[in-house]
């Protein structure tokens, strides 16, 4: 039997990611939801709580949560963190004071406070995920960094909030959650030097790594078969550099591939792979409406040319482009034909499909669905449509082709290997 968690392709069809039903899934919409449901969750905690995300930033929305874990761990309650290195390097030893003297365990991914570690293997590849644990019981999946809505590490402080989701789990999904977060967060304390790139050069890294695997996450749960599923029916899906580097990438390519009706796609960082692009471009033409909701107000420049460059190939294919300018779009989402759902942390690009460490929950239910895309829709609603006239002429194809080649650089300097 398949594992929990594995994907795989059997003859050009697509295979479920590991679908449970049991559980309950709400979607929450920015900080303004999703902060005040975890620190409920955390002031009712009795048992350990564990965190992992890319940013927990030292504002005073950042700060609050951080005292919410104190104040767990003077109660007896085990609290475990873990922030990546670079995503959370400003705000590293303001958090360390905060937690100092507190039984709080604070571990730190790929640290980066010295500037030989911008050469070690594997640097480039970082903890992207955003996971929270309470007690085995309440799980938070999602985009949503520990900082406040309306600051901008880069720009500052923003009149309205980012666009961002994030979901509460509860049922069956979240011991998945939490055999993930536990995963990271004791790499990052006791094996903070080692580099889960280096498996991939050990003789026989298929055997090690799969029983380093296994020494991490603990036995893992078995799919159980379609029919036996029950509303909520869910999978978290993972991306690292051991065993699921593509699951991520194959969910969202295998539900556009089978899509009959609509497609809606929400991220800031898009830039797919030849995947995705085709499932994209083949779906527009069998008549599905595909509609991409992309930034407008852009946070990374570099970022933005690289989904303009895709702009005429994909208008000419008939998918609709839209741009987000209210404010900061950070939401990794996606609806298709009102049924399949995700959430998570993977943006649409080579970081976040080939090299971060990412997480997303897929949610395969018609309620769901339909509250995400109401959501979705609210946002269309202040976006600026692409013209076709977008992404044409000599300028955009010199673009396209500088794009290109940054990306094939990158991904070889990350050790990627293979056509993306």
């Amino acid at each position: 039997m398949r594992r929990l968690g594995t994907k795989r392709r059997r003859r050009g069809r697509a295979v479920d990611p590991g679908f449970i039903g049991g559980n309950q899934v709400e979607l929450l919409r920015g900080g303004d939801q999703l902060f005040p449901r975890m620190q409920a969750a955390i002031a009712r905690a009795h048992r350990d709580i564990w965190l992992a995300t890319y940013i927990f930033h030292h504002d005073d929305t950042s700060l609050a949560l951080a005292d919410a874990l104190r104040a767990a761990d003077r109660r007896g309650v085990r609290v475990r963190v873990v922030v990546d290195g670079f995503g959370s390097g400003a705000s590293i030893k303001a958090l360390q004071e905060r937690f100092a003297g507190s039984g709080v365990a604070f571990a730190v991914f790929r640290p980066m406070d010295r500037w030989w570690r911008w050469f070690q293997p594997g640097q480039l590849r970082r903890l992207h995920q955003k996971l929270c644990v309470v007690d085995g019981e309440h799980a938070f999946v999602g985009g949503i960094n520990i900082i406040d809505d309306r600051l901008d590490l880069h720009h500052g402080r923003t009149e309205l909030p980012r666009l961002d989701f994030a979901v509460q789990v509860g049922g069956s999904l979240v011991e998945q959650v939490a055999q993930s977060v536990r995963s990271i967060w004791s790499r990052a304390w006791l094996g903070r030097d080692f580099d889960d790139a280096l498996v991939d050069y050990v003789p026989l890294r298929r055997r090690f790594g799969l029983w380093l695997t296994q020494l991490w996450r603990g036995p893992q749960r078995l799919a159980e078969p379609p029919a036996r599923l029950r509303p909520v029916i869910a999978a978290f899906v993972l991306r690292d550099n051991l065993r699921r580097r593509r699951t991520i990438e194959h969910a969202y390519a295998d539900a556009i591939g089978e899509a009959r009706a609509s497609v809606d796609l929400v991220c800031p960082y898009f830039y797919p792979g030849q995947r995705i692009r085709r499932a994209l471009r083949r779906a527009a033409r069998r008549g599905v409406r595909v509609r991409l909701l992309l930034q407008g107000k852009l946070d990374y420049r570099i970022a933005g040319w690289a989904a303009e460059a895709l702009y005429a190939d994909l208008l000419s294919h008939g998918v609709e482009i839209y741009e987000y300018t209210p404010a900061f779009l950070h939401a990794k989402v996606a609806v298709v034909d009102g049924r399949w759902a995700t959430v998570g942390s993977s943006n649409i690009d080579p970081l976040s499909l080939l090299v971060n460490l990412e997480a997303n929950v897929v949610v395969q239910d018609g309620e769901f669905a339909r509250c995400l895309s109401a959501e979705i829709e609210t946002a269309l609603v202040v976006s600026t449509r692409v013209g076709e006239q977008g992404g044409t002429g000599l300028r955009a194809m010199l673009r396209r082709a500088a794009v290109a080649w940054f990306a094939y650089v990158f991904l070889r300097v990350v050790g990627v290997t293979g056509r993306y």
